[in-house]
């Protein structure tokens, strides 16, 4: 646990990253995939929370935090990148992913709203630096809260071509705070917050956002992509 950290931070964040894996459930549901499949996958993203909960309580990730690379990203973040590619390359995954609902994937981002208040918390608690938050330079909480303007305009017939600018420039958020948040951390890459260094990443639960909720807001917006690419 974050040392110092308020327990009501803690239990938002997590309802945060529950409401991360409902919404995932809902995308999965409006596929062409069972519901019992769906619920499978699901049971599978709660083992993985579960492993992620474990290793970061554990102080796996705490420990030597000076370490190249960091641990979180050889055992957290690297496994769900190699997953995201595997299924985008993958044909039959291919086939599912193209029979998700637009309208569900883009309705995700609506998680980014509460990540950046909780981010917001964390500075308050000095436990990430200004930069990190909408006070700083992450931009992303407007993501979230364009997300329904954007899958009503796209369900009134607009065109999908904004829609793919809209994914683009939300990425680009993402990226945005990703890369934010890697130079902020205490490693040999660090370029940011030297005075008060990203140390949140690597204690539960907010290691949760690092190897769960962006790689699903990533695939959401490469999903989204692949689909909206094929239709325009």
């Amino acid at each position: 646990m974050l040392p110092n950290s308020p327990f009501s931070l803690n239990v938002f964040f997590v309802l945060t990253t529950f409401l991360c894996l409902f919404l995932i459930f809902v995308i999965l549901k409006s596929s062409k995939l069972s519901r019992t499949k769906s619920l499978q996958i699901c049971a599978i993203l709660v083992c993985w929370l579960g492993i992620q909960a474990y290793i970061t309580m554990s102080g796996t990730y705490a420990k030597n935090p000076n370490s190249f690379p960091p641990k979180i990203v050889l055992m957290g973040i690297l496994p769900m990148t190699v997953l995201i590619i595997s299924l985008l390359i993958n044909p039959k995954t291919r086939k599912i992913i193209d029979s998700l609902s637009i309208s569900n994937l883009t309705y995700l981002h609506l998680v980014r709203i509460p990540v950046e208040i909780a981010l917001y918390w964390l500075f308050l608690q000095k436990a990430i630096p200004q930069i990190m938050t909408f006070e700083g330079r992450n931009f992303d909480i407007l993501a979230g809260i364009t997300a329904p303007i954007m899958v009503y305009l796209y369900k009134k017939g607009m065109n999908p071509k904004l829609l793919i600018g809209w994914n683009i420039i939300s990425m680009v958020l993402l990226l945005n705070i990703v890369f934010t948040a890697i130079f902020s951390t205490e490693t040999p890459l660090q370029k940011f917050g030297f005075e008060q260094p990203n140390i949140a990443i690597i204690h539960f639960p907010f290691s949760w956002l690092a190897t769960f909720i962006v790689p699903a807001v990533l695939f959401s917006h490469l999903a989204s992509l692949r689909i909206l690419i094929q239709k325009a």
